[in-house]
């Protein structure tokens, strides 16, 4: 037995009561429908709806734990994952077709010097944009002031706080371009790594 139903009072046994079986309703419907079990807040509010929201575009998806400040301009086509951060305070634009992956943020302001200088200096704000077609990957920082060019990869757990060309790959902490991306006549994709020690190697997707 539960041991928080013990300490319930009657109306509070009927709402968790009716909880659980919301909660299990929505974990069957999403498991048989997308074959993955959410955190409940995930299975009430329908991603495409928030994307609508989010951008006022009806194919975007922006999952409910996305936290979204401020006015964001969004192409169509974009996935914005889990636990991630939009911040448009400073300017953010995102083109149509981009991937962010969960947990990467992507921040228009900071207040380093705000908290450095016990509140004397002001929050700094600078507008960010990712361009068509770009990938960020899991768990990394935009920066405030970056520009990523499109068809450009950013790999999981980067930080990245200057303008990327276009179809590039980035990746570390700071980031530094480590390959270049090129999309053939026929649609397929091929990545090429820079190496020190060997020139160039490629890797065809």
């Amino acid at each position: 037995m539960d041991s928080r139903i013990d300490i319930m009072d009657a109306l509070e046994k009927d709402l968790f009561g009716g909880l659980r079986s919301l909660g299990d309703a929505m974990n069957f419907f999403t498991k048989e429908r997308y074959n993955r079990i959410n955190p409940m807040n995930e299975n009430l509010i329908d991603w495409k709806e928030r994307g609508k929201l989010v951008s006022g575009h009806g194919n975007n998806t922006v999952y409910e734990s996305c936290t979204v400040i401020g006015d964001i301009k969004m192409g169509d086509y974009c996935w914005i994952g889990p636990y991630t951060i939009l911040d448009g305070g400073g300017g953010l634009t995102i083109g149509t077709g981009v991937t962010i992956a969960a947990n990467a943020m992507v921040y228009t302001h900071d207040t380093l010097r705000f908290t450095l200088s016990e509140g004397k200096m002001p929050y700094e704000y600078a507008p960010v944009t990712i361009e068509d077609y770009c990938f960020i990957g899991s768990q990394s920082i935009i920066l405030k002031g970056s520009h990523i060019g499109n068809h450009s990869l950013v790999a999981a757990n980067s930080l990245v706080s200057f303008n990327v060309p276009p179809y590039k790959i980035v990746a570390g902490s700071p980031a530094k371009i480590i390959g270049e991306i090129y999309v053939e006549n026929d649609g397929s994709v091929r990545m090429e790594y820079l190496s020190v020690e060997k020139g160039k190697k490629t890797i065809a997707l």
